[in-house]
């Protein structure tokens, strides 16, 4: 039944059953994070691409490459492919709307409404269509979505987004209280079958989607749930993604439910659903973490996934980037549509540079703000990490590029390339992008 419902909704969709892997060479002007704080950049450079992996960047065409075929991009930029560690799929419609509320309420009167119209299969059509083809023609090659508690639609947000030609994790949300009784997965124990369900139908069906364990966050989760969940985490060894100390109301609802525990993230950590058996496991926003918190990012080698707008947007603070970094707590950038109002990530890497200042403004004197070059390794190298060897143009990295056309943007001065490039960050708006790449396959973009 599972199946066949799914079937009728996307007849009309073909998945990419053949991959082809290019050998290709792209030239043009070509930057790339070697570290947080160095950038790596090559005018009129080539960017070698062999059977879906780069073979790093040159300024002229090595011997070996000489028969590649060359597609010349000119004057633009060439920069990997941008990575979102944390989005809601169901939410992009709802971009814009009530974000002059809090957390808790904006979930109650905006989110979780929006997200029980998932139950119906031609709305989700309808609304998750929108969001792919946004998505599809972003700069985002890389992405870790939220669906809803629906599996079929979850399903069906699959099909759509294996057609997009980007990489994705996607999750069937787990909740089973303190959330509308329409929203509530039945019991654990169905839960657990149905999701079950869900995760055999499509762990091995796509190439670049697949699923990911998706506890929402602990106030909706009972012990059970998570128990389940983790059961069903070590049976397929998935990732995991959830939200973690985005809110100081939300941090003291957790520590009342669990009074066993430290911290928030070791509620997290008592269920063994924090990068406990080294799956790759993020957590958004993590703006109020305690020592214990941040202790235990660092041990379990989980991600944070930066949402700077969504955490302006919602009231709910400023992450400290900056100490992650300098702890090496690993951390990438997420839009958090739609408390982020924004999908680009562009834009965020400009938005965790304008909170880096007000928290060291605000905040903490010594923390510094983050540069543009550091926000760039964040939404490139650093969340890219998260899918592997993702994010460079180093030598055996994924073939993930964009090529951004700045030609638009209106200037009376002769910038160079960095400069060019920190441009794009803050007036994404004005860049067009004209060329996208995931594990060496052009995406289409329309």
């Amino acid at each position: 039944m599972f199946c066949c419902q799914v079937e009728k909704v996307v007849q009309n969709l073909h998945l990419y059953c053949i991959i082809t892997f290019m050998d290709v060479i792209l030239k043009g002007n070509i930057l790339y994070s070697k570290t947080p704080q160095e950038l790596s950049v090559t005018k009129s450079g080539y960017l070698v691409c062999r059977a879906g992996v780069s073979r790093g960047v040159f300024d002229h065409i090595p011997e070996r490459y000489s028969g590649f075929d060359v597609i010349d991009y000119g004057n633009n930029l060439i920069i990997p492919g941008l990575c979102d560690l944390h989005t809601h799929a169901p939410q992009f419609a709802l971009r814009g709307l009530g974000l002059d509320l809090e957390l808790l309420e904006w979930l109650e009167r905006y989110t979780f409404p929006e997200e029980i119209k998932y139950s119906d299969l031609e709305y989700a059509t309808k609304a998750y269509g929108m969001f792919v083809s946004h998505l599809q023609n972003s700069a985002t090659t890389r992405a870790c979505i939220f669906a809803t508690v629906h599996v079929h639609a979850t399903a069906l947000l699959m099909e759509m987004l294996e057609k997009s030609g980007i990489f994705s994790y996607v999750g069937v949300v787990g909740m089973d209280r303190n959330c509308p009784a329409s929203l509530q997965r039945d019991n654990p124990g169905d839960t657990f079958e149905s999701t079950k369900a869900w995760i055999q139908s499509t762990y091995e069906r796509f190439y670049n989607t697949k699923p990911i364990i998706t506890p929402r966050f602990i106030p909706v989760c009972s012990d059970e749930l998570m128990y389940k969940l983790k059961k069903l985490q070590t049976m397929y060894k998935l990732p995991v993604q959830s939200h973690l100390s985005e809110n100081t109301s939300e941090v003291e609802l957790v520590l009342k439910l669990h009074n066993d525990v430290k911290s928030y993230a070791g509620a997290y950590d008592k269920f063994e659903l924090f990068g406990n058996g080294g799956v790759p496991t993020v957590m958004a926003h993590c703006v109020w973490c305690s020592d214990e918190d941040k202790r235990l990012l660092k041990d379990n080698g989980v991600y944070v996934a930066h949402c700077p707008q969504s955490n302006t947007n919602l009231t709910s603070g400023i992450a400290p980037a900056r100490e992650f970094l300098n702890k090496g707590i690993k951390i990438g950038l997420g839009s958090d549509v739609s408390g982020g109002c924004h999908t680009s990530i562009l834009r965020t890497m400009s938005d965790a540079v304008q909170v880096s200042k007000l928290y060291t403004r605000l905040v903490d004197p010594t923390a510094g703000p983050l540069s543009v070059n550091e926000a760039f390794y964040l939404g490139t190298a650093g969340g890219g990490s998260f899918f592997g060897k993702v994010g460079s143009f180093d030598d055996g990295y994924e073939f993930d590029a964009v090529v951004l056309d700045d030609s638009a943007v209106a200037s009376a001065n002769q910038l160079n390339i960095e400069e060019r490039l920190a441009r794009a960050v803050y007036l994404s708006e004005e860049i067009k992008i004209i060329g996208k790449y995931v594990k060496g396959k052009s995406v289409q973009l329309s």
